[in-house]
């Protein structure tokens, strides 16, 4: 049981940093946004929080930087496919490049440094009272570092704001029709604007997450991925906060299944290891294309500039 305790509890822990970025993807993508450049936004988020750790050993000022990481990405994203309608697949795509050119030239020189150790003690793990004491998922679920449960809240938060209120019901109707909720009076501009640069924060948090908690240290590529698991992991939980949490949680767990196995009998080659997750995603396409589920259909208005003079 404590084997099981164990693997779950790192399962979580390697699934965080998805979690935080396919929330950021999927609030693009309800905006009508496919942003491509999660990797690059991550990367971006990584370094600039390492840096402001390395300076400072604040750790709120290292997950703001993290977050101010992502935000710029991100922002650069937004203006140029909102507001110069640029094609969102190369603007994506070139974000991706951006970001891991700009870690590695903001990284250089921070090979093998670690986190200050007053910032790893502040981002260990912290028992909740009571539920830490459930048997097996009490000690995976709630005995971990602060920005684990950040993770959740927000997850949960985004949830309700998507279902639950009507700026959230605005944003899914500007993902379906961008010209049906400009003429019903919704600043469509805006609410781009403002939804795709918190999603590039929530994926520099992610980022943050891994040179701060994860690792704790700069690695050159330290995403090795990650970001474009998000991307998949988007399609996979149906665009759905609640389900991204399941997703980003097993996903993780295959991420690390293969060092757990190897060694035994069981043992299997990494490198089919690194495909499960998107050999996952391949038959959650082809069961949702089956069931032709209206709910877990994207946005109609994903990938697709809107032009209000054409309206």
């Amino acid at each position: 049981m404590d084997g099981i305790t164990s693997f779950l509890a790192a399962a979580v822990v390697a699934g965080t940093p998805l979690l935080f970025a396919t929330l950021g993807e999927i609030l693009s993508e309800r905006a009508g946004h496919l942003n491509l450049g999660v990797e690059g936004m991550m990367l971006m988020g990584a370094v600039l929080g390492f840096l402001t750790a390395s300076a400072t050993s604040n750790p709120i000022l290292s997950v703001l930087a993290g977050a101010m990481g992502g935000f710029i990405g991100a922002l650069i994203y937004a203006f140029l496919t909102i507001e110069l309608r640029a094609n969102q697949v190369v603007s994506g795509l070139t974000l991706s490049i951006f970001g891991a050119g700009f870690s590695s030239f903001m990284g250089k020189g921070l090979g093998g440094k670690v986190v200050p150790a007053d910032l790893k003690a502040y981002f260990g793990p912290v028992p909740i009272p009571l539920l830490s004491d459930i048997p097996i998922l009490g000690r995976a679920l709630f005995n971990q570092s602060p920005f684990v449960y950040f993770g959740y809240i927000l997850a949960i938060v985004l949830g309700i704001y998507l279902y639950k209120t009507r700026p959230g019901l605005n944003l899914r109707a500007i993902g379906e029709s961008p010209g049906a909720a400009d003429a019903a009076g919704i600043n469509v501009s805006l609410y781009k604007y403002i939804h795709v640069t918190l999603g590039g924060a929530l994926c520099g948090l992610g980022g943050a997450f891994l040179s701060l908690v994860y690792v704790p240290a700069w690695q050159e590529g330290i995403t090795a991925g990650r970001g474009w698991i998000a991307v998949a992991l988007v399609i996979f939980a149906s665009w759905n906060p609640y389900k991204a949490i399941i997703g980003s949680y097993l996903f993780g767990g295959l991420d690390i299944i293969g060092f757990r196995i190897q060694g035994t009998k069981f043992a299997v080659s990494q490198y089919f290891i690194d495909m499960l997750p998107y050999i996952v995603t391949i038959l959650v396409l082809v069961i949702s294309s089956i069931k032709n589920s209206r709910k877990n259909s994207p946005p109609k208005g994903l990938g697709e500039a809107y032009y209000r003079e054409e309206r």
